[in-house]
This record gives structure tokens, sequence and C-alpha cells, in this order.
């Protein structure tokens, strides 16, 4: 056992059975995460404690990617111990983000994050992705397992959900890694229909990844004329 995953270790075996009797999460699939090797675990965003429900699934070491501001705060020290690697959400590209993960991905080590690199507080079911997920995937040829997180963090909500797809190498063929990511995309977008509440579902906005791309574009074309 590695010395500096110790507190990491600790805290997930004290978390795990608080988290499982306080919100009764229904974890499925989790065998589709590699027992060993290096591997990419994405999904989508929808509350503080998703990386958290993440951990009690495997039995592996999760190095999350976080927001930087979770490391320069008062708790800082949690996320530094536990070997999370900040991110700066402000800014376009987090050059040393990527490569710490690329680093823990050679070293057989597992990652995970969420392709919408924030929250989703709107009516979409899911939000447009980033292209870090892919990248590292394509540089490490590394496989991404897909996972859904759907229903409430409630007290005995019973309703918790996280889903594990298969894992699978998305096709890093195209330059621009444009394909790879629709193909992620669209796997957790599946993932997430199946598993949301019915009813739920038909308030929720489904944006096609295209749609997605097409809107990014045009606001990177607006910021480089204004």
């Amino acid at each position: 056992m590695e010395c500096k995953f110790l507190v990491y270790r600790f805290l997930r075996a004290v978390g795990s059975p608080v988290i499982r009797f306080i919100f009764r999460p229904e974890i499925v699939g989790a065998e589709n995460i590699p027992k060993s090797g290096r591997d990419i675990i994405a999904g989508n965003h929808k509350h503080a404690l998703d990386p958290i429900l993440i951990d009690i699934s495997t039995k592996r070491i999760v190095r999350t990617l976080a927001k930087k501001e979770l490391h320069d705060g008062t708790f800082g020290f949690i996320f530094r111990s536990t070997g999370t690697i900040p991110v700066d959400l402000h800014s376009s590209r987090n050059k040393a983000a990527l490569e710490s993960a690329v680093e823990v991905l050679k070293n057989g080590g597992t990652i995970n994050l969420s392709p919408e690199a924030k929250r989703n507080y709107t009516n979409e079911l899911l939000l447009p992705f980033k292209y870090g997920a892919v990248s590292m995937s394509r540089r490490t040829d590394t496989p991404i397992v897909p996972y859904s997180i759907t229903g409430d963090y409630r007290l005995f909500s019973k309703n918790l959900k996280v889903t594990f797809g298969k894992a699978f190498y998305p096709d890093t063929s195209s330059a621009d890694l444009y394909n790879a990511n629709k193909e992620l995309y669209e796997k957790i977008l599946a993932l997430l229909i199946e598993n949301t509440d019915k009813k739920l579902l038909e308030t929720k906005r489904i944006t096609p990844f295209d749609e997605w791309e097409k809107k990014n574009s045009q606001v990177r074309r607006y910021e480089k004329t204004s």
C-alpha cells in the first residue's frame, strides 16, 4: 500500500458506509471498471458528492479531476492528501492538469472526470463536453468507462443510482478528436436516458453533440472578432 494514499483509503473506508446508509445508492455495472491497468472513468456531473459515489464503486484508487478552488480553500488539505488533480475552470487550457492525469494513466492508474467540466444546474440532460477525456485516451491508449448518475442526493432517497457502461476505446483517428468526443457524449447520454425517471426526462432538453459543437464554434468565432 502506497503511503501517500493512506488518507484516501481511510476516508473511503469511513465514507463508504456513511454514503450507503444516508443515500442508499444503487451501483450498477461496477464490474465494467477494470480491476487493474490504466482506465478513464467519465460521466455526467450533478452534485458535489459525485466523486465520492464513484470512489465507493470500486476498490481502485481513483484520481479525480477537481476544480482548483477546492484545493486552495479551507479544506484544501483533504483534496491534496487524497490525490485529486486541480483544474482551473477559468482557463481555456489546462495543460498542467492534463499532463498530471496522463502521467497517472501511464503508470497504470485510474482517472475520473466529467467532460461537462462543471455541475449541471440547467434543464439540459447533458451539457457540452470538453475534450480532456478523449485526449487522455489517445495519448495513453486508455479505454474509457462511461457512467451516468441519476436520482437525488436526499436522505434515504432510494433513487440515487450510478450506472457504469462497458469500457471502450473511442475513435481517436481524427486530429480534432471530434468523433471520439461525440462517441463518448452519446454513450453517456444513452445511459442517462435509460436511467432517468421518465417523468423527469420529459422536462429535460436533450441537445445533440453536433448542435452543442455548432454553438461553441459560433461563440469562439465571436470571441476572436470582438
